[in-house]
């Protein structure tokens, strides 16, 4: 028996991956900023961490989705600006534009139910550290710590794609 340690992943693939997925994210709303607009009966449903970094949201529709939000493109869309790590777009709420802008990094889910395409990403552990909390945590000195959970953190995570597939 050898007491060899696992190999270390300095190349960080699952981040690569991820970021190379999140390059098909920018590429379809670059084709959706053209001139053509979005083609044939495609649309997207974008969910995103509203707290993340670099997500710029308006303060009513910040207090209204604390935490995640999911913005669909199809018909109504304006002023849409694709860059190289963020997108920013103009929708209505209640009949009043309000511009969202957001890093690719922010996006939890991409979803062109036409064609049943998804995306679904890891939430970076670095982005949860880095949300914007909600309000100062209250300290309550007669509470205790929680246990940490005793699950292996390290294991792949595999997610199901059936829910979303026509049955």
């Amino acid at each position: 028996m050898t007491d060899q340690a696992p190999p270390v992943d300095e190349m960080f693939y699952e981040h690569l991956a991820q970021d190379a997925l999140r390059g098909v994210i920018r590429s379809a709303l670059e084709r959706a900023a053209g001139p053509g607009g979005i083609p044939g009966a495609h649309h997207f449903y974008i969910t995103f961490k509203t707290r993340a970094p670099g997500v710029s949201t308006p303060p009513d529709i910040l207090a209204k989705y604390p935490d995640e939000m999911t913005i669909v493109l199809q018909h109504q869309y304006w002023d849409l600006h694709v860059e190289q790590d963020r997108f920013s777009v103009m929708l209505k709420f209640g009949g009043m534009p309000k511009v969202l802008a957001m890093p690719y990094s922010a996006v939890t889910r991409f979803y062109d139910p036409s064609v049943q395409f998804l995306l679904q990403f890891d939430e970076p552990e670095i982005l949860e550290a880095e949300i914007a909390p909600l309000s100062p945590p209250a300290r309550d000195p007669a509470a205790s710590t929680p246990p940490s959970p005793s699950g292996d953190d390290d294991a792949p995570k595999v997610v199901s794609l059936d829910q979303f597939r026509k049955k």
